[in-house]
């Protein structure tokens, strides 16, 4: 099977990367040790230079100087070996997970936080795209900000066709480009910042500080610091009798007082963030240094720009700035440094100076960074899936999804069971019946998570899938809510009022073509009831030119002549037997087969469960009444 193919490349990969990761570990000790010989030896040379006579210094200081310079490369070389150690432990983890991917081992996969999406959601909450055991689980790590927030964005909302098609070329292009990708997810690791703070981040770096009203202030900053320095030096050489320096140092801290919340929301979103900024600077370096081919690549690393305009190179710039703020996060360095030398408004000015060099770019530049994150997700699912398939998406294409084999894209390559689909054209649906855990409510998810992978320019499971474009909605996991006082059926009333009133609004606008999936329409009221009210609710979305896919147990609803002529009939079947002591067993092939399902199992799956249904219970005595 294909999964176990790429799970065996994944485990040959880990293997390999162990083997580097000893070695390196042999080394990074070894310079460990010599490190620690030095510093004996520099400890043993300082001894020798202070015990040593003064005449007799010069071999003890050179000795000393020596250590020194040997004690600072080693540190120097176990530091490198370190970060390769670290470097290699990551990759491991990395391509580990890749493992669980492809197996669908969820209980191993990371749990990491995306979109919190409301139930008002078209699909994402009745499709599983994110949360345990979910689509967003089979994405490799990205960036909280902006990888995730892009690649949310497009899970949760279908791009044009022409837009799809260029993703398509660059997901094919970056699919095999495993070292790539992980370096990717190396340089990402350290961009954990919120979409909020990311916005105000952009916000900020296109808003220019006013330097504090005007150049009074800023000759200030200058003139009191210089006046510190020149009143210390006249004191100290005698030519002052006091220390008049204290009073520029006074009016400097009137100055910090005045500014100080003004200079602290200045410097506020680079403290701190220096890791983050050397996150965007490395993707970018990526970025520019690879070879890439498909068009909207090479339009990415274009919006990144190159040289000293470009983004590395400013995002670099800015980390070094960043270092300069992060003395703020030392309070007594800070008010030393801020008191002689009002360090804050000279940082805030470098800081003015980089923004008026691009500060207005950041913004392009984290959209190019997120898009190609989520490009690059999308890659590793395809190479995590070499069976699956780009689907075509065309508006000239007949008003219908057409797909053969057909899969769940949560289920491994072992258990899924794919059919051929065709949902469509419109004035037409599909009708699911079939017997309790058959696979009917399995099918409608694999339709819908396969249309939403389709919509964002992924492989789709599938030996072949085409579509136009279309506005998903579904109705599967209805809720009632205590809080807000909406029983299980009043909550599936307006979901389903949700599905008409959109089907209604894209009848309107007529730009694409909505497609509903619901499952078990209307089961929270009688039969009869529901049977009225599912009439009625299909016969509102066919008059709409929707399309979908519906699901039940109630064959009355199955046989009502008002589906009669809109109604394709499909089914799943299971089989029923007994084992030679009586045992009942039950087996389900999950293959989806022309017609109306003609049986129920409800009280099969009773007798299965040893709930048989025959004489009432012992002691039960029914009432005369």
């Amino acid at each position: 099977m294909a999964d176990i193919d790429v799970a065996e490349r994944y485990r040959v990969r880990v293997a390999g990367l162990r083997t580097l990761h000893e070695t390196a570990v042999r080394g990074w000790r070894r310079f460990a040790n010599f490190r620690l010989l030095a510093f004996i030896l520099l400890g043993a040379s300082v001894w020798w230079t202070a015990t040593s006579g003064s005449t007799d210094r010069f071999l003890p200081a050179l000795a000393t100087a020596a250590a020194l310079t040997g004690f600072a490369i080693l540190v120097s070389f176990s530091s490198r070996a370190h970060a390769s150690v670290t470097r290699l432990e990551r990759l491991i983890s990395i391509t580990e997970e890749g493992v669980h991917r492809v197996e669908r081992d969820w209980s191993a996969l990371e749990q990491r936080p995306w979109a919190s999406v409301p139930l008002s959601h078209p699909y994402a909450t009745d499709l599983d795209v994110f949360g345990d055991a979910s689509l967003a689980q089979l994405f490799p790590p990205l960036s909280v900000a902006p990888g995730r927030t892009t690649l949310t964005s497009w899970l949760l909302g279908a791009a044009a066709p022409a837009e799809l098609v260029l993703r398509q070329q660059a997901i094919e292009e970056l699919k095999n480009r495993v070292e790539l990708r992980d370096e990717l997810i190396l340089h990402t690791e350290r961009i954990n910042i919120s979409a909020a703070r990311l916005g105000a981040f952009e916000k900020w770096s296109g808003t220019i500080v006013d330097e504090f009203g005007g150049a009074g202030v800023s000759a200030l900053t200058v003139v009191i610091p210089l006046a510190t320095l020149l009143l210390a030096v006249a004191q100290g050489l005698g030519i002052l009798g006091q220390a008049y320096w204290l009073i520029p140092i006074a009016i400097g801290g009137l100055l910090t007082l005045r500014f100080r919340k003004r200079l602290r929301t200045a410097l506020s979103e680079v403290q701190g963030q220096r890791n983050v900024l050397r996150g965007y600077a490395d993707v970018a370096s990526l970025m520019s240094d690879e070879t890439l081919h498909s068009i909207l690549l090479v339009i990415l690393r274009a919006q990144l720009g190159t040289g000293e305009t470009g983004a590395e190179h400013r995002m670099r710039t800015l980390e070094k700035l960043s270092d300069n703020t992060d003395v703020r996060l030392s309070p007594m360095l800070h008010f030393i440094v801020q008191a002689l030398g009002l360090w804050d408004f000279h940082v805030v000015r470098m800081l003015n100076h980089w923004k008026r060099a691009g500060g207005n770019n950041v913004a392009d530049w984290m959209s190019a960074i997120g898009v190609f994150e989520s490009l690059s997700a999308l890659a590793t699912l395809a190479y995590d899936n070499p069976e699956w398939v780009f689907p075509t998406i065309d508006e000239t294409i007949p008003i219908q999804v057409d797909a053969l084999s057909l899969g769940h894209p949560l289920l491994g390559a072992k258990n899924r069971v794919a059919n051929d689909v065709t949902v469509g054209p419109p004035g037409t649906l599909v009708l699911i019946t079939g017997s309790n855990m058959a696979g009917k409510s399995t099918l409608l998810r694999a339709i819908g998570l396969n249309v939403v992978l389709a919509q964002c320019g992924s492989v789709v499971c599938a030996s072949r899938m085409s579509l136009p474009p279309v506005a998903l909605y579904t109705s599967m996991r209805v809720q009632d809510s205590l809080e807000r006082g909406v029983s299980y059926f009043m909550a599936e009333l307006e979901r389903l009022k949700l599905v008409v009133d959109a089907a209604s609004e894209i009848r309107v606008g007529g730009n694409t073509t909505l497609l509903f999936l619901l499952d078990e329409i209307l089961h929270g009221t009688n039969s009869a009831e529901r049977t009225i009210a599912a009439r009625h609710v299909l016969a509102r979305l066919i008059e709409s030119g929707a399309i979908g896919a519906v699901t039940t147990h109630d064959l009355a609803l199955a046989d009502t002549p008002e589906l009669a002529g809109i109604a394709k009939h499909v089914h799943f079947q299971e089989e029923f037997s007994r084992a030679a002591d009586g045992t009942p067993t039950m087996r389900f092939d999950y293959r989806l087969r022309p017609g109306k399902a003609e049986s129920s199992n409800a009280l099969k799956l009773l007798e299965l469960v040893g709930l048989s249904v025959g004489l009432p219970p012992s002691g039960y005595r029914a009432s005369p009444d």
